[in-house]
């Protein structure tokens, strides 16, 4: 046993301190030298030799480091934030008299226009001629009747609507100016790491270019992690820069003065203000949309034409587990729409969507994010598993049509998603052992196989004649049918022959 006498300790303890003094002084070095960058505040590199062993550091300073404040990034971005205020004209009934305050108004009763106001922000991210271009959120301007931009230095113009969407939260705004607007730099989100500083710039509740700072706390955020009514084909940057009500369509910006981010909603407290939870759309995924608006007024999407579904160990994994794909990530093809790029090149029913080219597709949200952003015309492999091998099909995508225009529940096959009948699943609905076959679990109002009579909850016990067992079993037969298909269905103590067209 090696004994340390009190003046070796001593010793060790010096030489430890040491180093970390060094350290800081060296550190402190860096971060001077650092101050003379063409950004407020860049990162800087440096090495030190302690005890024979060179030590390599890089250093993302402070704004401390310069002069204990965020001004320098606060100046050169501030011009680029617009206030965005919107009026939209809404019909409503009102009461005429007491009684129909208290009761309601009549049926009969006339509907009244009224003028419901808000309150937004918005990044200026390009002048071309005399135009001039704000990008914002869908949410403060889609609606709108009126929409006027305030500039940082006063000026005020009105703006009109180029294109905005739903999908994404994202719209984008022109006015005319012929004086001088400046125009924010916009920067790449995908260089953020967490931890990083930014500062969310904007008109929260109506005070006029108002700057927080705070870190990125996480990149990667999705909205069903906060609930529904959120768009669905971004993930978010999240900050504990205060963001409130009115921040909506401004700036998220790092340190070297770029915009990465639009700030978009929030996860509020009581009172609807800033808990520390805020979320921005990150630039790399906003930016390809200031193009798409100005040329076609809309984003244009891809479309395949099926319905997807996750399926896995925490999204039905009974299912993942009898058709091979419990441990795999991808998208899970339930149905197909008759005439859709993926009926008409070969995509069936029960596939399971691995990859799409190169792109690894990680769960129904990838897979929507990845044909959305196919351009219509072109064509892209799909990686497969079907029937528990791999395979690829080749598949030209359409242009998505507008929502209301979207192929009805008229043209899907086969209509419904069926699981398998495990002990559970049997013990739940009371089937009887005697029974064998796939649960019908949800079937699509208006499609054929709802007007056939297939009622969530019928045990699908064969297909064509043959005896079905296993969610596989259901599938691969469904890739065997010819112009019609059958399916014999027990339901209660009667089985029933019905009958749909194929695909």
């Amino acid at each position: 046993m090696i004994q340390t006498t009190w003046k070796q300790r001593f010793i060790m303890l010096a030489a430890v301190f040491a180093v970390f003094v060094a350290g800081l002084v060296f550190g402190a070095v860096l971060l001077r030298s650092g101050s003379s960058n063409s950004g407020p505040y860049q990162q800087v590199s440096g090495s030190q030799e302690v005890g024979g062993t060179r030590i390599e550091q890089s250093v993302r300073p402070l704004p401390e480091a310069e002069d204990g404040s965020f001004a320098q990034v606060a100046e050169q971005v501030l011009p680029t934030v617009v206030e965005v205020s919107v009026v939209a004209m809404v019909e409503q009934q009102s009461p005429s008299n007491m009684f129909e305050f208290f009761f309601g108004p009549r049926q009969d009763q006339p509907r009244r226009e009224f003028e419901r106001p808000g309150l937004g922000s918005g990044v200026i991210v390009r002048h071309t001629g005399s135009d001039v271009y704000v990008l914002t959120n869908n949410h403060v301007v889609g609606e709108a009747d009126e929409i006027e931009v305030g500039l940082y230095d006063g000026r005020s113009y009105e703006a009109e609507l180029v294109g905005g969407d739903e999908r994404t939260d994202l719209a984008l705004l022109r006015f005319t100016s012929t004086g001088d607007i400046p125009v924010a730099d916009l920067g790449s989100s995908d260089d953020l790491r967490v931890g990083d500083w930014v500062l969310a710039i904007g008109n929260p509740f109506g005070f006029h270019s108002t700057v927080t700072a705070g870190i990125v706390s996480a990149t990667g955020r999705r909205a069903q992690q906060a609930g529904a009514g959120l768009p669905e084909l971004t993930d978010f940057i999240q900050t504990d820069a205060a963001i409130n009500p009115g921040n909506s369509g401004g700036a998220l910006v790092n340190m070297q003065g770029e915009v990465v981010g639009i700030n978009t909603w929030i996860v509020g407290g009581q009172t609807g203000g800033s808990v520390g939870l805020g979320f921005a759309i990150p630039m790399s995924q906003a930016i390809g949309a200031i193009d798409q608006f100005i040329e076609q007024g809309r984003i244009v999407y891809g479309w395949l034409g099926v319905s997807i579904a996750d399926a896995s160990a925490d999204a039905l994994p009974s299912l993942a587990e009898d058709l091979g794909i419990l441990d795999r990530s991808g998208s899970l093809i339930l149905n197909v729409y008759r005439g859709a790029p993926a009926a008409e090149h070969g995509l069936l029913p029960g596939d399971y969507v691995i990859g799409i080219d190169d792109a690894a597709i990680g769960d129904t949200l990838d897979f929507q994010r990845v044909v959305g952003s196919i351009p219509p015309g072109e064509s892209r492999v799909f990686r497969i598993v079907r029937d528990g091998s791999e395979q690829t099909v080749e598949i030209t995508i359409e242009e998505r049509a507008p929502e209301d225009q979207l192929t009805d529940a008229g043209d899907i096959w086969p209509g419904v998603t069926v699981l398998p009948l495990d002990d559970d699943l049997r013990r739940e609905t009371r089937i009887p052992d005697s029974v064998d076959g796939v649960v019908v679990a949800a079937v699509p109002q208006n499609s054929p196989a709802a007007a056939a009579g297939i009622r969530p909850g019928d045990v699908v016990t064969r297909v064509d004649g043959a005896e079905v067992a296993t969610a596989r079993e259901f599938y691969r037969l469904l890739a065997d049918a010819g112009a019609r298909l059958e399916l014999t269905v027990a339901r209660r103590d009667a089985e029933v022959d019905i009958r749909l067209p194929g695909l």
